[in-house]
């Protein structure tokens, strides 16, 4: 079980994800509260995260969440992986006595606010799409969910190419595949879910691809509008776009360092400074 929330005035926040596209919600999470401490830790010794069981995912999602409370005196943890949230929140939950939040029920919630139509199509990865997580958070909210797994988009992004003319026709074959698949299967979606934490920095391509009057769903803003609303008895919440603050923010790997502050703050929208190697076993 997770202890409730208690005052304090600068809450330390957890963010883990199995490699570093959490650095979106960590983003948006500072957007929101950048008077918390944060503490980041990729697992990128042991991603993807996708190929492995949901035991394996759930011992070592719980080892991150661990270090996280344990070694960093997190308050509040925010799951920042999608493949985690799906298949081992509950674990995670078990092996810390802090609240834990995953990217997928908020993101769920932000699309049942949208739609007017209450059919929604999510964009995921090949694990999360498999994991049907979103098109059980969505039918949970009296929603039809059409999900399509989009393997090309992650490595699109980790390239760089976020504003590449390939990356923007990648996208609009997708969506004309999934958008061709929902008329067949007599939906009528007006809403479209971003389903892993790469996608953020596809957004822009997305909302030109998608038909007018589709609305796009970011799932690392909504996962931090959750957890500003869950901590808002304890820190200040502010909008995005507040004037800036010092924010303080460790981040950690347990590989491949160099790749993580080279790409990172691409991610973060800001360096990432110094990420210190952590060893959390095999």
């Amino acid at each position: 079980m997770n202890d409730p929330l208690t005052p304090s005035s600068a809450p330390t926040i957890g963010v883990f994800d199995s490699g570093f596209g959490g650095l979106t919600v960590l983003r948006a999470l500072i957007d929101r509260l950048p008077s918390a401490r944060f503490a980041f830790i990729g697992d990128t010794a042991r991603l993807p995260y996708g190929s492995k069981s949901r035991r394996t995912i759930a011992r070592y999602a719980a080892e991150s969440a661990q270090f996280l409370v344990r070694e960093q005196g997190a308050e509040f943890l925010v799951i920042a992986c999608n493949t985690a949230s799906a298949l081992a929140l509950d674990a995670i939950q078990d092996a810390v006595p802090v609240p834990v939040l995953g990217v997928i029920e908020p993101g769920a919630e932000a699309a049942r606010a949208a739609s007017r139509s209450n059919d929604v199509l999510v964009i995921a990865t090949d694990a999360t799409v498999h994991s049907h997580a979103y098109q059980a958070a969505c039918n949970h909210r009296g929603l039809r969910a059409l999900e399509m797994a989009c393997p090309l988009l992650v490595p699109l992004v980790e390239e760089g190419w976020t504003d590449h003319p390939v990356t923007e026709q990648v996208i609009r074959i997708y969506l004309d595949e999934l958008n061709a698949t929902a008329a067949a299967d007599g939906m009528h979606p007006d809403t479209l879910v971003l389903g892993c934490t790469h996608y953020p920095l596809l957004r822009p391509l997305m909302e030109r691809a998608v038909p007018a009057g589709m609305r796009v769903i970011d799932s690392a803003e909504s996962a931090a509008a959750a957890a500003a609303a869950m901590i808002n008895g304890r820190a200040t919440a502010v909008q995005p776009g507040s004037a800036a603050i010092d924010t303080e923010i460790r981040c950690f790997a347990t590989d491949s360092v160099e790749k993580f502050e080279r790409l990172g703050s691409r991610f973060l929208g800001r360096p990432v400074g110094q990420v210190q190697l952590v060893d959390l076993g095999g």
